[in-house]
């Protein structure tokens, strides 16, 4: 039998060594995952971001998961001849389309995301917004042009009942959340799902809130190839009121900075179409994506 090489083994040491002291500092800490982009789509993408996720578990961080479902609610609605609009980065949902939202994120995105993670051996747990009252919303309206526009059955965030996720993270699941809420009428309502990652990681004031994304992360403009690792609140503000921030960025940024005004140290914007991109930014000094502080 050959003797293995062992340059590459030592420079696998190498990296569990760099890891080390982020395991130690995160070990018990949570980190909220918005999970959507290619990431979904892609079969090797999925496997790698799973196996991130429960590996997360194994060492002592809690993971809690949500999820997108933008492409399999397109499909479905396209299916059905339900033609899609968006203003401001928000698909406007009428009856029907909430109805076909809510049979795909619940009964379809949710448990595959459920059984993925199974194989991995992680416990996923999926469930809503509207499962224990996880998510109470109101009728949201979006602006343009300095106008309030209806767009349906679209809900604003009015309380996150953060004690579903504490009983289940504490536990060995790991939360796999639908972004769909309920008002007090129970009135069930779509909810973009970075926002819901957001107001999930400001009530429960998780470590980090992560963002797994198709772009590389923020760009200095649209056109530009430049990633801005890291940036603040100032610096974000002028870049969207300067159109340099557009589209369903916004509602990622901004979600980002009402996690931080709530105790999130970190909100990390990454790009899902690299392999193990989680294990990348959270255990690497370097980091792939941007990184939103205080």
């Amino acid at each position: 039998m050959n003797q293995p090489e062992i340059k590459p083994i030592i420079d696998k040491a190498k990296i569990l060594i760099e890891a080390l002291p982020y395991i130690q500092k995160f070990n018990g800490k949570t980190v909220v995952i918005k999970y959507g982009g290619n990431a979904m789509i892609n079969d090797e993408l999925k496997n790698k971001v799973m196996e991130d996720i429960t590996l997360l578990k194994y060492i002592g961080i809690n993971p809690i998961v949500v999820h997108g479902g933008g492409p399999d609610i397109s499909k479905a609605l396209k299916k059905f001849d339900i033609e899609s609009e968006f203003i401001n980065g928000l698909r406007v949902t009428d009856e029907e389309t909430m109805r076909v939202a809510q049979m795909v994120l619940v009964g379809k995105t949710n448990k595959e995301i459920v059984s993925l993670l199974g194989t991995k051996g992680g416990k996923g747990l999926g469930i809503s917004g509207i499962d224990g009252g996880l998510i109470e919303c109101r009728k949201c309206f979006t602006e343009v042009n300095g106008e309030k526009v209806d767009i349906g059955y679209v809900g604003d965030i009015v309380n996150i009942n953060e004690r579903v996720l504490d009983i289940m993270t504490k536990d060995d699941y790991i939360p796999v959340v639908a972004p769909i809420g309920a008002d007090s009428e129970g009135n069930s309502y779509n909810i973009n799902a970075d926002t819901v990652a957001g107001a999930i990681a400001a009530a429960i004031q998780a470590e980090k809130l992560i963002l797994i994304t198709d772009i590389e992360g923020i760009k200095e403009s649209p056109e530009s190839e430049d990633i801005i690792y890291k940036i603040g609140r100032k610096e974000i503000n002028r870049m969207i009121d300067e159109g340099g921030i557009v589209g369903g960025m916004i509602p990622k940024v901004k979600g980002g900075l009402e996690a931080i005004d709530a105790g999130v140290n970190t909100v990390h914007i990454i790009d899902g179409r690299i392999p193990h991109c989680l294990l990348l930014e959270i255990f690497t000094d370097s980091g792939i994506g941007t990184m939103i502080t205080r």
